[in-house]
């Protein structure tokens, strides 16, 4: 009872001596609660002759951002001092000065000019002779060159979502011509998985909704399967220690 009385007492003169100092410097507004917050973080400071406690300066560590380095592009082996593909053919395009056979070149040009080019890199490694340009080969590697151009794209700009549709129709054709030369010709297939440095993956024998419940399953499946190969393995070693005990006993029996 006493304490509560003495308590009582000690936050009706503080409050009052705050009402004073506020009255004589109304400039100045001092509040109990942020005072007694800021004054464990900071100590007191004079204002005009009252502690006031300046805020509380909060320096947050902040993750240093790493670079992003950008993905190796299929036109980083076009040198720039190539000229154009419309510009190729022109002997007069070699003989001109600097300044011109620059503009001329790659070092100006945009990507489309830079990506044409590498298509038909790509379909002189592949095509059957120099007039061939509408054979399975030449689309494959039309499709080659657009597909890398969609994934360096979406790399950078992942939310693309029509690029996105874009690539994955073309993969979707190009998946299909590839099996339909596989059945037809397989060293054309096999040639031209080599030379436009094509990884062709068979697809499933039956497409499976992957539930929740299916990859717990599959997860204790795979887990059980490694459990069986290390005890077959085990055993192996066993009957392997076990032969070679036996043939080491039956040595020097057979010596004697």
């Amino acid at each position: 009872m006493f304490s509560s009385f003495c308590l009582r007492t000690i936050l009706k003169s503080s409050v009052g001596v705050l009402r004073e100092s506020s009255a004589l410097y109304p400039a100045v507004s001092v509040r109990p609660w942020s005072c007694c917050a800021s004054a464990l973080l900071s100590g007191p400071a004079v204002t005009k002759g009252v502690f006031a406690v300046p805020p509380p300066v909060r320096h947050y560590a902040r993750v240093a951002k790493r670079k992003k380095t950008d993905p190796e592009s299929q036109l980083s082996d076009l040198p720039p001092t190539m000229l154009k593909m419309e510009y190729a053919s022109v002997p007069l395009a070699q003989t001109t000065d600097d300044l011109v056979k620059r503009l001329l070149s790659l070092e100006l040009a945009n990507h489309k000019e830079k990506l044409q080019l590498k298509t038909e890199q790509l379909i002189a490694k592949v095509q059957r002779d120099e007039n061939d340009r509408n054979s399975v080969e030449v689309q494959v590697a039309v499709l080659t060159a657009r597909i890398r151009n969609y994934q360096e794209h979406l790399q950078k700009h992942h939310k693309d979502k029509a690029n996105k549709r874009r690539l994955l129709m073309a993969i979707d054709r190009r998946k299909k011509l590839l099996k339909n030369l596989r059945l037809v010709r397989f060293d054309t297939f096999e040639r031209v998985c080599e030379q436009l440095c094509i990884t062709y993956t068979f697809p499933p024998e039956y497409y499976r909704r992957a539930t929740r419940r299916w990859l717990a399953k599959k997860e204790f499946c795979i887990k059980v399967f490694k459990a069986v190969q290390k005890q077959k393995a085990e055993q192996k070693m066993k009957q392997q220690l076990s032969t070679t005990e036996t043939k080491e006993a039956n040595a020097p029996e057979a010596q004697t």
